[in-house]
């Protein structure tokens, strides 16, 4: 398993040239699945200035809870979409109970930063503050989002603590990326630990990252990357998983602690023989398993 993980997290392979190929193979790897009695899906799309955003809803028919998890995938801002997170969406909907409204925001470098994030903001405001289009009231809505996902989960609760239009109760981080410094001065040991030979390279992170910035001065945008923010106070209850073996997975955990410090609710999990972007394997997998039962303990708290 380490020598397939090591090839295919070969140090010369760089992101900024290689991810139309990237964008290719999530076409490929689309979860395809029918239409099942299990989750009824809604098609939708929400106003972002002068663009409509895509967002699939999958509501589940049995076991439904009052709950709707507002989802942002994952891909680095620059792959992923609505349809290579169908598995993911379907079984979230079905182990949770919620209504799962997925988010198919503008993909960096043709749409750089802040777009995909005001996507993500105008879907929140949307379901927040109209919720004729579901009937859930907005203090059962979560936030959630894995990996790039996360890291927009907490920046747009950044954006509706500082902007006052509307305010997330909960939010679920999942291997987020909080910080903006991924390279060998990294303050993070998981960096230099796990930057090689996990899938994800530190090197790519670096290369998504360059993709997604509009400009340098980004860098240092909290919105960007959250742990540069001044203030952690008065942000919604959070959880926090990470990967053991995941190059972010000590940014995600000092997001969660400096909540904490600030006097606010986080709880952090490591998930044991964990790499970055498990959540996308089938629950049958012991980690993902875990995640849902974590999940689910925390949505019900």
């Amino acid at each position: 398993m380490r020598a397939a993980l090591a090839a295919l997290s070969h140090p010369e392979i760089d992101i900024k040239k290689t991810y139309p190929l990237a964008r290719e193979l999530d076409k490929i790897k689309a979860w395809r699945f029918e239409k099942t009695g299990l989750y009824r899906i809604l098609e939708h799309e929400i106003l972002s200035k002068n663009h409509k955003v895509p967002v699939r809803i999958f509501t589940p028919q049995e076991n439904k809870t009052n709950k709707l998890l507002l989802f942002f995938h994952g891909g680095g801002w620059v792959t992923g979409n609505i349809d290579s997170y169908n598995g993911v969406c379907s079984d979230m909907a079905r182990i949770t109970g919620c209504t799962v409204a997925s988010v198919d925001y503008r993909l960096a470098p043709e749409y750089k930063f802040p777009c995909g994030l005001e996507d993500c903001y105008a879907a929140a405001k949307e379901m927040f503050l109209n919720n004729s289009l579901l009937d859930i009231k907005s203090e059962n809505i979560v936030l959630i989002g894995d990996s790039a996902g996360g890291n927009l989960a907490c920046a747009v609760s950044l954006l509706a603590r500082d902007r006052k239009e509307f305010f997330p109760k909960k939010q679920i981080l999942i291997y987020p990326l909080t910080a903006n410094n991924h390279s060998e001065t990294s303050p993070f040991k998981s960096v230099k630990e796990n930057g090689t030979g996990y899938l994800l390279t530190s090197k790519n992170i670096e290369g998504f990252m360059e993709l997604y910035i509009s400009k340098k001065e980004d860098m240092k945008n909290p919105y960007l990357a959250p742990l540069l923010a001044k203030d952690f106070s008065n942000l919604p209850k959070t959880l926090v998983v990470t990967a053991e073996y995941c190059p972010l997975r000590d940014e995600g955990e000092e997001y969660g602690r400096k909540i904490q410090e600030a006097g606010g609710y986080a709880q952090i999990v490591r998930i044991q023989d964990a790499i970055h972007g498990y959540f996308s394997l089938p629950v049958k997998f012991k980690q993902v398993k875990e995640t849902y039962d974590i999940i689910n303990n925390f949505l019900e708290e």
